[in-house]
């Protein structure tokens, strides 16, 4: 069996909490369905409901760590090198919509001096499903878990045989047909491309080897900082679109396997530079 540190076992025990009020919620927003008003109001309070819930119970265990939360925003704690990165509800409109694909996520983050230079490190991330009860989970240079079971990304070398993960820009955002164009051409050259509207759990599938690759621009921090750890300890490579190293900063990322990687790289920047 895996063992996990003191820190996963605090984001596990905050996120199974919060996850039993997510399922209970996620069956009466299915009701919700057929009600004039609608379940939107309802999902917001799930959603804050669930980010009080966590804020508490990873609060009560480290009383000094900041915390960076979707909802509520940057809270500075005494311990100014440590931060919780916690999304409460990634997957939202999935959730609203009685689609049951969603999850929690929740990261740590660790601020070094390095040459003088601030440096920010996820050192430990949960993403955690609750109505498969799956926990996927990494500790810096200690491997990447879906529950007890090691994992690593998929082994596949060509294009043609890979599935994608992709996320697409939403109503009022100026992207819809760069995107479409990158898009485009990921069909004619994979095996399959997928939009599934759960960035954290798009990273922990990679990291399973479900997915070959997965790429999506403007997202959040809490969106990417545990599926980002979960992708690198199980073998997997991510950077920004344009080879960066500022995945959290830009919201942009493309990861993957080491030959998979490379090749979506060159796919999306040589529709950037067509499309510039």
């Amino acid at each position: 069996m895996a063992a996990k540190s003191p820190l996963i076992n605090v984001m596990e025990r905050a996120a199974r909490k919060a996850g039993r009020g997510l399922v209970r919620d996620f069956g009466e927003v299915e009701q919700l369905q057929v009600s004039p008003k609608g379940p939107g109001d309802f999902v917001s309070t799930a959603d804050l409901r669930s980010e009080k819930l966590l804020k508490e119970e990873l609060g009560r265990a480290r009383p000094d760590f900041g915390f960076l939360m979707e909802e509520s925003g940057e809270t500075p704690g005494r311990d100014e090198t440590h931060r919780w990165i916690v999304d409460p509800l990634d997957g939202t409109v999935n959730f609203l919509h009685g689609i049951p694909h969603f999850c929690i996520s929740i990261a740590v983050e660790q601020v070094s001096l390095s040459a003088g230079r601030a440096r920010h490190d996820i050192i430990a991330g949960l993403v955690y499903n609750p109505l498969t009860d799956e926990s996927y989970w990494a500790d810096k240079n200690q491997g990447a878990y879906l529950n007890d079971r090691r994992m690593r990304v998929s082994g596949r070398r060509r294009l043609d045989e890979s599935l994608i993960a992709v996320g697409l820009p939403g109503i009022g955002d100026e992207n819809h047909q760069p995107a479409l164009a990158r898009i485009g051409a990921l069909m004619a050259k994979t095996g399959g491309v997928r939009r599934f509207g759960c960035a954290a759990l798009d990273l922990a599938f990679v990291a399973a080897g479900r997915y070959e690759g997965y790429w999506q621009e403007s997202l959040g921090p809490w969106d990417l900082a545990a599926g980002l750890i979960l992708v690198r300890e199980a073998g997997g490579f991510a950077c920004t679109l344009g080879g960066g190293d500022d995945i959290l900063g830009t919201g942009s990322v493309i990861a993957g396997n080491d030959s998979i990687h490379g090749a979506l790289r060159d796919i999306l920047e040589a529709e950037e530079h067509a499309a510039s």
